[in-house]
Protein backbone atom coordinates (compact mmCIF):
# COMPACT_ATOMS: atom_id res chain seq x y z
CA UNK A 1 0.00 0.00 0.00
CA UNK A 2 1.32 3.59 -0.62
CA UNK A 3 2.32 5.39 2.02
CA UNK A 4 0.22 8.24 0.43
CA UNK A 5 -3.29 6.49 0.70
CA UNK A 6 -5.71 7.62 2.96
CA UNK A 7 -8.94 5.99 5.32
CA UNK A 8 -11.58 6.29 6.36
CA UNK A 9 -13.56 3.84 9.49
CA UNK A 10 -16.68 3.84 10.50
CA UNK A 11 -17.45 3.49 14.35
CA UNK A 12 -14.02 3.20 15.25
CA UNK A 13 -13.97 4.78 19.32
CA UNK A 14 -13.45 1.15 20.44
CA UNK A 15 -13.53 -2.32 19.77
CA UNK A 16 -13.50 -3.82 16.11
CA UNK A 17 -13.40 -0.19 14.86
CA UNK A 18 -10.64 0.56 16.62
CA UNK A 19 -9.03 -2.19 16.02
CA UNK A 20 -9.30 -1.72 11.98
CA UNK A 21 -8.12 1.97 12.36
CA UNK A 22 -5.29 1.26 14.19
CA UNK A 23 -4.65 -2.00 11.57
CA UNK A 24 -4.49 0.70 8.62
CA UNK A 25 -2.41 2.80 10.48
CA UNK A 26 0.68 0.82 10.27
CA UNK A 27 -0.06 1.14 5.94
CA UNK A 28 -1.91 4.64 5.66
CA UNK A 29 -0.45 7.83 5.60
CA UNK A 30 -3.74 8.76 8.03
CA UNK A 31 -7.09 7.39 9.00
CA UNK A 32 -9.96 9.30 9.84
CA UNK A 33 -12.37 7.86 12.78
CA UNK A 34 -15.58 8.39 12.99
CA UNK A 35 -17.82 8.24 15.77
CA UNK A 36 -21.79 8.72 16.35
CA UNK A 37 -21.23 9.78 20.34
CA UNK A 38 -18.67 8.68 22.09
CA UNK A 39 -15.79 11.67 20.95
CA UNK A 40 -13.73 10.72 23.54
CA UNK A 41 -13.26 7.48 22.86
CA UNK A 42 -12.52 8.42 19.66
CA UNK A 43 -10.40 10.74 20.40
CA UNK A 44 -8.32 7.99 22.24
CA UNK A 45 -7.93 6.34 18.83
CA UNK A 46 -7.22 9.08 17.28
CA UNK A 47 -4.52 9.32 19.70
CA UNK A 48 -3.27 6.22 18.94
CA UNK A 49 -2.70 6.21 15.41
CA UNK A 50 -0.57 9.73 15.81
CA UNK A 51 1.38 7.55 18.11
CA UNK A 52 2.35 5.82 15.03
CA UNK A 53 2.79 8.70 13.52
CA UNK A 54 0.43 9.27 10.98
CA UNK A 55 -2.13 11.35 10.63
CA UNK A 56 -5.49 10.89 12.28
CA UNK A 57 -9.22 13.04 13.27
CA UNK A 58 -11.86 12.21 14.39
CA UNK A 59 -15.38 13.49 13.22
CA UNK A 60 -19.01 12.99 14.13
CA UNK A 61 -22.12 11.83 12.01
CA UNK A 62 -25.48 10.10 11.84
CA UNK A 63 -24.72 8.05 9.17
CA UNK A 64 -28.52 7.21 8.67
CA UNK A 65 -28.88 10.57 7.41
CA UNK A 66 -27.57 10.77 3.64
CA UNK A 67 -26.97 14.35 4.15
CA UNK A 68 -24.65 13.66 7.12
CA UNK A 69 -22.90 10.64 5.70
CA UNK A 70 -22.56 12.82 2.53
CA UNK A 71 -20.55 15.80 4.74
CA UNK A 72 -18.66 13.32 6.55
CA UNK A 73 -17.07 11.82 3.04
CA UNK A 74 -16.51 15.35 2.39
CA UNK A 75 -14.59 16.91 5.28
CA UNK A 76 -12.53 13.84 5.03
CA UNK A 77 -11.99 14.41 1.56
CA UNK A 78 -11.10 17.72 2.25
CA UNK A 79 -9.08 17.29 5.52
CA UNK A 80 -6.97 14.86 3.21
CA UNK A 81 -6.91 15.84 0.03
CA UNK A 82 -8.66 12.32 -0.82
CA UNK A 83 -10.31 9.10 0.31
CA UNK A 84 -8.81 6.02 -1.12
CA UNK A 85 -9.73 3.50 1.75
CA UNK A 86 -13.53 3.28 3.41
CA UNK A 87 -14.31 0.57 6.20
CA UNK A 88 -18.10 0.64 6.95
CA UNK A 89 -17.75 -0.94 10.45
CA UNK A 90 -20.68 1.09 11.89
CA UNK A 91 -23.06 -1.95 12.53
CA UNK A 92 -24.75 -2.22 16.09
CA UNK A 93 -26.96 -5.74 16.43
CA UNK A 94 -29.90 -5.96 18.61
CA UNK A 95 -30.77 -9.03 19.95
CA UNK A 96 -34.49 -10.17 20.77
CA UNK A 97 -36.97 -12.88 20.13
CA UNK A 98 -38.34 -11.36 16.27
CA UNK A 99 -42.02 -11.23 17.54
CA UNK A 100 -41.15 -8.78 20.15
CA UNK A 101 -38.97 -6.65 17.28
CA UNK A 102 -41.17 -2.90 17.10
CA UNK A 103 -41.02 -1.12 13.98
CA UNK A 104 -38.52 1.27 15.91
CA UNK A 105 -36.60 -1.64 16.65
CA UNK A 106 -35.99 -2.80 13.02
CA UNK A 107 -36.07 0.49 11.59
CA UNK A 108 -32.90 1.24 13.68
CA UNK A 109 -31.03 -1.55 12.62
CA UNK A 110 -31.32 -2.00 9.29
CA UNK A 111 -30.68 2.19 8.72
CA UNK A 112 -27.35 1.72 11.22
CA UNK A 113 -26.25 -1.43 9.08
CA UNK A 114 -27.43 -1.12 5.69
CA UNK A 115 -28.67 2.27 4.84
CA UNK A 116 -25.66 4.25 6.22
CA UNK A 117 -23.27 2.19 4.50
CA UNK A 118 -25.34 2.51 0.96
CA UNK A 119 -24.95 6.19 1.99
CA UNK A 120 -21.31 6.43 2.44
CA UNK A 121 -20.30 4.53 -0.46
CA UNK A 122 -22.65 7.00 -3.02
CA UNK A 123 -20.51 9.62 -1.36
CA UNK A 124 -17.15 8.05 -1.08
CA UNK A 125 -17.05 6.19 -5.09
CA UNK A 126 -17.29 9.18 -6.95
CA UNK A 127 -13.84 10.39 -5.64
CA UNK A 128 -12.38 6.99 -5.56
CA UNK A 129 -13.50 6.77 -9.78
CA UNK A 130 -12.03 10.09 -10.45
CA UNK A 131 -8.69 8.64 -9.16
CA UNK A 132 -9.18 5.11 -10.17
CA UNK A 133 -8.33 3.52 -7.42
CA UNK A 134 -9.93 3.15 -4.19
CA UNK A 135 -11.21 0.28 -1.73
CA UNK A 136 -14.26 -0.46 0.39
CA UNK A 137 -14.65 -2.80 3.10
CA UNK A 138 -18.06 -3.44 4.58
CA UNK A 139 -18.18 -5.15 7.90
CA UNK A 140 -20.96 -7.95 7.57
CA UNK A 141 -21.98 -11.12 9.08
CA UNK A 142 -20.78 -15.02 8.73
CA UNK A 143 -23.82 -16.40 8.10
CA UNK A 144 -25.29 -13.94 5.56
CA UNK A 145 -23.71 -16.59 2.96
CA UNK A 146 -26.02 -19.15 4.30
CA UNK A 147 -28.80 -17.02 4.46
CA UNK A 148 -28.86 -18.10 7.83
CA UNK A 149 -30.83 -15.74 10.68
CA UNK A 150 -30.92 -17.05 14.71
CA UNK A 151 -34.34 -16.04 15.72
CA UNK A 152 -32.83 -13.12 18.21
CA UNK A 153 -30.72 -11.38 15.36
CA UNK A 154 -33.24 -11.31 13.07
CA UNK A 155 -33.09 -7.73 11.95
CA UNK A 156 -29.87 -7.52 12.30
CA UNK A 157 -28.90 -10.86 9.96
CA UNK A 158 -31.63 -9.34 7.36
CA UNK A 159 -29.59 -6.05 7.00
CA UNK A 160 -26.30 -7.45 6.85
CA UNK A 161 -27.70 -9.89 3.99
CA UNK A 162 -28.67 -6.62 2.58
CA UNK A 163 -25.38 -5.52 2.76
CA UNK A 164 -23.90 -8.48 1.13
CA UNK A 165 -26.26 -7.80 -1.92
CA UNK A 166 -25.03 -4.59 -2.18
CA UNK A 167 -21.39 -4.77 -2.15
CA UNK A 168 -21.82 -7.47 -4.76
CA UNK A 169 -24.20 -4.93 -6.74
CA UNK A 170 -21.68 -2.19 -6.45
CA UNK A 171 -18.33 -4.39 -6.85
CA UNK A 172 -19.57 -5.39 -10.66
CA UNK A 173 -21.25 -2.36 -11.72
CA UNK A 174 -17.65 -0.60 -11.01
CA UNK A 175 -15.70 -3.64 -12.25
CA UNK A 176 -12.44 -2.36 -13.89
CA UNK A 177 -12.12 0.70 -12.56
CA UNK A 178 -9.29 0.58 -10.39
CA UNK A 179 -12.30 0.53 -7.07
CA UNK A 180 -12.51 -2.39 -5.73
CA UNK A 181 -16.01 -3.27 -3.00
CA UNK A 182 -15.50 -6.46 -0.76
CA UNK A 183 -17.19 -7.67 2.47
CA UNK A 184 -14.99 -9.34 5.93
CA UNK A 185 -17.81 -11.25 7.67
CA UNK A 186 -16.63 -11.90 11.38
CA UNK A 187 -17.78 -15.13 13.00
CA UNK A 188 -18.26 -14.52 17.39
CA UNK A 189 -15.50 -12.84 18.66
CA UNK A 190 -13.88 -11.97 22.00
CA UNK A 191 -15.06 -8.77 23.39
CA UNK A 192 -17.89 -8.63 21.31
CA UNK A 193 -21.38 -9.57 21.13
CA UNK A 194 -22.20 -13.26 22.06
CA UNK A 195 -25.66 -15.00 21.50
CA UNK A 196 -27.51 -15.26 24.84
CA UNK A 197 -28.41 -18.79 26.27
CA UNK A 198 -26.40 -21.86 25.60
CA UNK A 199 -22.38 -22.36 25.90
CA UNK A 200 -19.80 -20.61 23.47
CA UNK A 201 -16.75 -23.16 22.94
CA UNK A 202 -14.14 -20.04 23.47
CA UNK A 203 -11.59 -21.97 20.49
CA UNK A 204 -14.44 -20.70 18.44
CA UNK A 205 -14.03 -17.21 18.96
CA UNK A 206 -11.83 -15.23 16.66
CA UNK A 207 -10.05 -12.24 17.88
CA UNK A 208 -10.46 -8.52 16.50
CA UNK A 209 -7.28 -8.32 15.64
CA UNK A 210 -8.14 -11.34 13.11
CA UNK A 211 -10.73 -9.34 11.34
CA UNK A 212 -8.33 -6.29 10.68
CA UNK A 213 -5.54 -8.14 9.27
CA UNK A 214 -8.54 -9.54 6.64
CA UNK A 215 -9.63 -5.76 6.05
CA UNK A 216 -6.02 -4.94 5.96
CA UNK A 217 -5.31 -7.28 2.98
CA UNK A 218 -8.26 -6.14 1.13
CA UNK A 219 -7.37 -2.63 1.57
CA UNK A 220 -3.91 -3.08 -0.30
CA UNK A 221 -2.29 -2.73 -3.58
CA UNK A 222 -2.35 -6.54 -3.45
CA UNK A 223 -5.92 -7.20 -3.28
CA UNK A 224 -6.65 -5.54 -6.56
CA UNK A 225 -7.95 -8.43 -8.45
CA UNK A 226 -10.29 -9.20 -5.60
CA UNK A 227 -13.94 -7.24 -5.67
CA UNK A 228 -17.38 -8.62 -4.75
CA UNK A 229 -15.83 -10.95 -2.49
CA UNK A 230 -17.18 -12.05 1.17
CA UNK A 231 -14.23 -12.80 3.37
CA UNK A 232 -15.62 -14.60 6.31
CA UNK A 233 -13.01 -14.28 9.15
CA UNK A 234 -15.14 -17.19 11.75
CA UNK A 235 -12.66 -19.85 12.23
CA UNK A 236 -14.88 -23.21 12.38
CA UNK A 237 -17.94 -21.47 14.28
CA UNK A 238 -20.88 -23.17 12.92
CA UNK A 239 -18.98 -24.66 9.92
Amino acid sequence: MSLKRYALVTGAGKGLGREIALRLAGKAAGVAVHYLKDKGAAGETTRLIRKKGKESFALGADLTSEKEAAALIGRVEQKFGRLDILVNNVGPILMKPWLELGASDWDMILRANLQGSFFCMKAALPGMLRQKWGRVINIGYSRAEQLVAFPTITAYAAAKTGLLILTRTAAAAEAGSGVTINMVSPGLLEGGALPSGGKVNPKTLGTFADVGQAVSFLASDEAGAITGANLIVAGTWKM
